[in-house]
Parts: C-alpha cells; sequence; structure tokens
C-alpha cells in the first residue's frame, strides 16, 4: 500500500501514515518484527509498505520511501480542514405533500415472493 507520512518521531522510530485507501491511519513502530526499519521517514514523505491488523489497529510493516517530501502540507491541510465549518447549502425539503404508505406485515402462513409460481410468456 501506499501512503503518506504525516507524523515521524526518528528517536523512537514511530511513524502515522495516512493511507492511499483513505481508510484507517497506519502506525509504524520500529519494533524490530520488520525486516526494513523506516529511519528515514518524515512527515510528508510518499511511502510505500506493507499492512496488516493487530488488536483493531492497522500496523504498517517494512515501508520503503518512494519520494521525500512529496505532500509537505498534508497534515497541517488536513488539520486545518478538520477546524474549518462544513460548507455549501443546506438541502431544505417540502414534506407538507408527502404520502406514507404503511405496509401491511404479511401473514405467518402466506408464502414469500422469490418462491412463488412465475407465469413464464
Amino acid at each position: 500500500m501506499f501512503g503518506v507520512v504525516l507524523w515521524s518521531d526518528q528517536i523512537k522510530n514511530r511513524a502515522v501514515i495516512w493511507c492511499e485507501d483513505h481508510g484507517d491511519l497506519a502506525f509504524f513502530k520500529g519494533d524490530g518484527l520488520c525486516a526494513l526499519d523506516g529511519a528515514d521517514m518524515d512527515a510528508g514523505d510518499l511511502v510505500q509498505f506493507e499492512v496488516h491488523e493487530d488488536r483493531h489497529m492497522r500496523l504498517a510493516c517494512n515501508p520503503r520511501l518512494v519520494a521525500s517530501d512529496e505532500y509537505p502540507t498534508l497534515a497541517h491541510d488536513l488539520k486545518k480542514a478538520g477546524t474549518l465549518p462544513a460548507q455549501g447549502t443546506p438541502i431544505v425539503v417540502d414534506d407538507s405533500r408527502a404520502k406514507v404508505i404503511a405496509f401491511e406485515p404479511r401473514p405467518a402462513n402466506s408464502t414469500p415472493i422469490n418462491t412463488r409460481a412465475r407465469r413464464v410468456i
């Protein structure tokens, strides 16, 4: 998987990565369990890595630098976007003319629709 490093700590060899699938963030902890240690990762770097889940956490393993400083402002831009009010015009729906039709429950002894005999023309 590809991702962009949002935060890294080179002393503790840790990083938080925003994944290309826009799913959960991936956490890298250079604890020696991966072949590659990821020591050269900085915020904004584009990296490729293996991803797996452990205890409901997405973990990155064997990160490899693809492009250094490819997205230098991404972490700041995401933080800024998270503090902005939602944009756009609210949608107002006039439901004064809406008709709600109640469905009657099907009798317990009725045949489900998908198993009824169908007429073939």
